[in-house]
């Protein structure tokens, strides 16, 4: 809770991140709609007919998705990256006043290291993907002598087994960045072997924290998409109070992933003896 503040311009990064798709769609929808009154079916809910009607303006409206979705995608790993620095900074100095200034500075020191930790987890992460999911999946679903219900089985299990290897792959990635942070030189690689080793040595102890953590995330995830959904503005005050009401809930989101980093930053300086 300490670092608020911080949270706050994490989540104002992450809305205008979101413009660089959302103002691009806006002008081109208001663009094609006009003064039309097809706007009134879209209501109660995205109906995929009238943007077929849209004509030529849709393949606009497509290319403005596409190409703002890959730079917004680009700019929020940055912007990611860069504040992540800064809040394992400031939870291992629990015990220092929070200043903005020096978080953004916190998170400029660590940036590279930070970048480097990322991106190597980033790419084993995808090679977990190809690896669990999409190579036994595809391979089995080519074979006409398997049933659906062997498909099902292989992809549920391929899903278990991702579940599993990408909550291990969130406590290395944690581990090496709360190292990195209590380490004055860079160095990536050490604090990614030091994320894996602390990883299997307190298998029994940081397991079992790190699921925890993450179904609190992922539970407060279900409520946010069965709340949110139910609920269909229409009028201008009405979708004013959705904005407002989805972004407190992405705030506290990013408090929850906050949460994390501050659990697991503990339990590595519990098991240093400090």
């Amino acid at each position: 809770m300490k670092i608020w503040k911080g949270v706050l311009l994490v989540w104002f990064s992450s809305l205008l991140t979101a413009g660089l798709v959302a103002i691009p769609v806006k002008k081109a929808l208001m663009a094609g709609f006009s003064d039309s009154m097809i706007t009134e079916r879209l209501a109660h809910g995205i109906r995929l007919e009238v943007f077929s009607d849209l004509g030529p303006v849709l393949k606009s409206i497509v290319s403005f998705i596409s190409g703002g979705l890959v730079m917004a995608i680009l700019v929020w790993f940055i912007l990611n990256v860069f504040f992540t620095g800064g809040i394992f900074q400031n939870i291992k100095n629990s015990e220092d006043k929070f200043r903005v200034r020096d978080f953004l500075g916190d998170s400029a020191r660590n940036f590279w290291s930070f970048l480097v930790i990322d991106s190597v987890m980033s790419v084993i992460f995808v090679a977990v993907i190809f690896l669990v999911i999409i190579l036994p999946v595809s391979i089995i679903s080519q074979s006409d002598a398997v049933d659906d219900g062997t498909i099902l089985r292989t992809v549920m299990i391929s899903l278990y087994v991702f579940l599993f290897v990408t909550t291990i792959l969130l406590l290395v990635a944690d581990y090496a960045r709360a190292w990195q942070v209590s380490n004055t030189r860079n160095g990536s690689f050490r604090a990614i072997g030091f994320g894996f080793g602390r990883t299997f040595r307190t298998f029994f102890l940081s397991m079992p924290a790190m699921i925890v953590l993450l179904a609190v995330q992922a539970l407060f995830g279900w409520f946010v998409l069965s709340v949110l959904p139910a609920y269909s503005p229409v009028k201008g005050s009405g979708v004013f109070l959705f904005l407002v009401l989805s972004q407190m809930m992405f705030f506290v989101k990013i408090m929850l992933k906050v949460w994390r980093y501050g659990s697991i930053t503990s339990l590595m300086e519990q098991k240093n003896g400090k």
